[in-house]
């Protein structure tokens, strides 16, 4: 890496510090907290998945607190209107010179972390908004194009039930999610302890760990971390696999609508980098690419209406794809 070595292990002995103050009031799921960390160390959002009760909500309010950042939440529903979290003009006065003009009044969505809480009940109006900022890190109304603020995090949650009066998240939208991230129940060591913890009186405090100046310096880093050749190739590799047209693992053929795009490559790359960084390694290794590729690939391999109909899902085409797809012989496992 280029920068100062003695910096970097500075800030990178931070991050089991932000974990540990994150598990203070989250208990288990621990493979959750290291993917919506590493997705915030390379940059991107999250959309989390999970039936309710699962702190879903309380797993982002935490983060918000262990980190020293301004935080929103936009509860979405039927009626929420674009403006409604992008912002708006109104009239003011002003009352030296009795002039009146528009002031462009931000709204929720400009705040380091936006928790999108049930995305899914609001309308692909609504939903297309988020689309600008996600992935121009900027909004634009009435012709003017405001920046949002770095680092900027958008964490997303749905509920897989009640489908009724939800309105599914487009293709275009799902790619500028960087992980898919699925939560689920908890063992039951956990959730005995996840009982007592919360029917009690003691109360914990959440110290912040990092500041907006020291994560943006960390997801510089990550860019730095260095990949193999014969990984990148392997990553190009197991996204072509994803493809019906152009496969030839026959299990993909069989249950795959639609394969992934060069984006998702990049992702996985990219999320591999942060991982790297965030078990305190300057290089990716194999091990860093298979436990990214789930929630990589997640949301954007479509199975078709046969795997559908088998519950065949995405997460079974890419456990076969590690299987299939040949490693290089020459990088580290």
């Amino acid at each position: 890496m280029n920068t100062s070595a003695e910096n970097v292990q500075q800030l990178l002995s931070k991050l089991p510090q932000l974990k540990k103050e994150i598990q203070k009031i989250i208990i288990g799921q621990d493979t959750v907290l290291d993917e919506i960390l590493v997705a915030l160390l390379a940059g991107g959002h999250c959309l989390l998945e999970g039936v309710p009760g699962l702190a879903k909500t309380l797993m982002v309010k935490t983060l918000s607190q262990a980190l020293h950042l301004s935080f929103r939440r936009i509860q979405f529903t039927p009626d929420l209107m674009p403006t409604d979290i992008v912002g708006t003009e109104i009239l003011e006065e002003d009352h030296v010179t009795g002039k009146r003009f528009f002031k462009f009044n931000k709204g929720p969505l400009f705040a380091n972390i936006v928790l999108a809480d049930e995305i899914n009940r609001t309308p692909p109006k609504t939903q297309s908004a988020l689309l600008e900022a996600m992935q121009e890190f900027e909004v634009t109304y009435g012709g003017q194009t405001y920046p949002l603020d770095r680092p900027f995090f958008i964490l997303a949650t749905q509920n897989p039930i009640e489908q009724a009066g939800t309105y599914p998240l487009p293709e275009a939208q799902l790619d500028r999610f960087l992980l898919y991230i699925k939560i689920g129940y908890p063992t039951d060591r956990e959730e005995i302890e996840v009982l007592n913890s919360t029917t009690g009186s003691k109360k914990v405090t959440i110290e912040p760990i990092l500041g907006a100046p020291e994560i943006t310096q960390l997801q510089k880093y990550v860019r730095d971390v260095t990949i193999n050749e014969d990984l990148v190739e392997y990553v190009s590799k197991l996204i072509r696999a994803t493809r019906p047209d152009t496969t030839t693992v026959d299990y993909v053929k069989e249950w795959v609508r639609w394969g992934a795009g060069p984006r998702a490559g990049q992702s996985l790359i990219l999320t591999a980098k942060a991982r790297a960084l965030f078990k305190g390694r300057y290089a990716v290794v194999m091990d860093d690419l298979h436990a990214m590729a789930y929630p990589v690939l997640r949301h954007r391999v479509l199975m078709n209406f046969k795997a559908d109909a088998e519950n065949i899902t995405a997460d079974h085409v890419t456990a076969e794809l590690v299987k299939q797809i040949q490693r290089p012989k020459t990088v580290i496992h």
